[in-house]
């Protein structure tokens, strides 16, 4: 028999052979026939012919066990009622639609007077005041358009390629667009450095470094906070309280500027590094208006077997335009916020050697193994993704991506030149008027002005105080 050529169709019958009634020899003699018969077999329902009142119901035999039965099948059923009822039209669909569209179109004005007012309020007062407030900037329109953006909706943990969503494609390409703009930034070489731009801010960035480098217990060394540092670097109190998470999670030591000329006192610092041993050494901070030096802190590095990091949070915006030293000529790590000398959106960023070892150091890593090759990459990454992040902030990667590429053209440049010559103009002016400056002038964007003088110390109000000039 052909199964795979009959006209008609296919139906299943049965044969019992002539035996015996005993129900063994039945179950051992029993044969099984296969046969065509004309009943067709039908998958979809008919189309309706307009002929449905000539269908008659009609007998199909069926033999099972050589016993015949005669099955009738209804030919012509009543209409059964709509299938599919959840297409139906509903009558209160356009009304719902139109709520939706209502809520999600309104302007902020309209969904929410109270919060438009006050935020109104705090641009006026933006504009109108001057505060000198070292760690903020104003940034540019298309910043603040990518900022409030469709890009908030996407969720993309993960790095560019490898997600844990799907629909990421063009979130990929926002996300190395923005990686490729800030080695440019630097004038860095992608074989040589590679960036992750997903840090929520720069003391999240910091401790990602921490965290992907160190054990909980392990030694790090920054500038002492009331001598410039930040807190993020591993503070804690003179009473011994441990303020940041730093110096919660891991041991700290810090190294301070000289009480009377406000500089950094390397002599010491090396002595304090050498015996104290720490797996990580920070420079930059967030208060000092001096160059740092970046050879002498490799040299104090490689001395103790530690690691050379930077946090150029302030001055990542002169190092760009190159009107002040740059950490990337010495420094293993870099980390930076992107909203203040940067003049991007709220973040932070993290900077990473690639490739080989060139130059010595002491000791490993307690969590890695010794090799002639960096491994800080896959470190960081997995430390930002997932130790301590969960998805990125796209609309802020997008804007970030925005500002640095404003970061390379003449008119940053220019206008990074006139911050310093503003910040050096002012230290001028309170110099010819007896007020007494930390480390008596600048190299940077800020200045500090010593209120001790006066009779004000940090009981009452802050006894240094923070400038940033910026061209409006």
């Amino acid at each position: 028999m052909d199964l795979f050529h009959t006209k008609s169709g296919l139906s299943l019958g049965f044969t019992k052979s002539s035996i015996a009634d005993d129900p063994i020899s039945l179950q051992m003699d029993t044969t099984f026939r296969f046969s065509v018969s004309p009943v067709p077999l039908q998958l979809f329902e008919e189309k309706d012919d307009g002929h449905r009142e000539n269908r008659i119901e009609s007998d199909e035999e069926i033999r099972i066990w050589g016993q015949s039965m005669c099955v009738k099948r209804q030919r012509d059923p009543k209409p059964l009622p709509n299938p599919c009822k959840r297409f139906a039209p509903d009558p209160g669909l356009d009304q719902r639609r139109a709520a939706v569209r209502s809520w999600g179109n309104q302007r902020l004005q309209e969904a929410d007077p109270e919060l438009s007012e006050i935020m109104s309020k705090e641009k006026q007062r933006q504009f109108l005041g001057i505060e000198l407030i070292a760690s903020e900037n104003f940034v540019c329109r298309a910043v603040m358009e990518a900022l409030g953006s469709h890009l908030t909706n996407k969720y993309s943990e993960g790095m560019p390629g490898a997600r844990y969503y799907t629909g990421n494609h063009f979130i990929d390409q926002i996300e190395s667009l923005c990686q490729d703009r800030a080695l440019a930034a630097f004038n860095l070489d992608s074989d040589k450095w590679g960036v992750n731009v997903q840090p929520y801010s720069c003391t999240s960035a910091n401790f990602a470094v921490y965290t992907a480098l160190l054990l909980p217990g392990d030694r790090m060394m920054g500038l002492d906070s009331p001598s410039g540092g930040h807190m993020s670097h591993g503070w804690y109190m003179p009473s011994g309280k441990k303020v940041s998470a730093a110096s919660i999670f891991f041991e700290s030591f810090p190294y301070k500027v000289n009480p009377q000329t406000g500089f950094i006192d390397y002599n010491k610092l090396e002595e304090k590094a050498l015996d104290y041993r720490p797996k990580i050494l920070i420079c930059g901070g967030s208060s000092y208006p001096r160059e740092w030096d970046y050879a002498r802190f490799r040299q104090i590095a490689d001395r103790c077997g530690a690691v050379l990091m930077c946090d150029m949070a302030h001055i990542s915006g002169l190092v760009a335009a190159k009107e002040c030293a740059s950490p990337f000529d010495y420094c293993d790590i870099v980390t930076s916020t992107t909203h203040k000398s940067l003049r991007g959106p709220r973040g932070g960023i993290i900077f990473y050697r690639r490739g080989a070892k060139s130059r010595k150091q002491g000791m490993c890593l307690s969590n890695g193994d010794c090799t002639d090759q960096l491994d800080f990459e896959e470190k960081i990454n997995f430390a930002v993704h997932a130790s301590l992040q969960g998805g990125p902030h796209n609309n802020h990667i997008a804007a970030l991506a925005i500002a640095l590429k404003q970061v390379t053209t003449p008119e940053y440049k220019a206008y990074m030149q006139q911050v310093k010559k503003n910040a050096q103009a002012l230290a001028s002016a309170l110099l010819k008027r007896k007020c007494k400056l930390v480390t008596g002038g600048t190299d940077n964007h800020l200045l500090l002005w010593d209120l001790t003088t006066l009779g004000l110390t940090g009981a009452c109000s802050k006894s240094q105080i923070w400038f940033i000039f910026v061209l409006c």
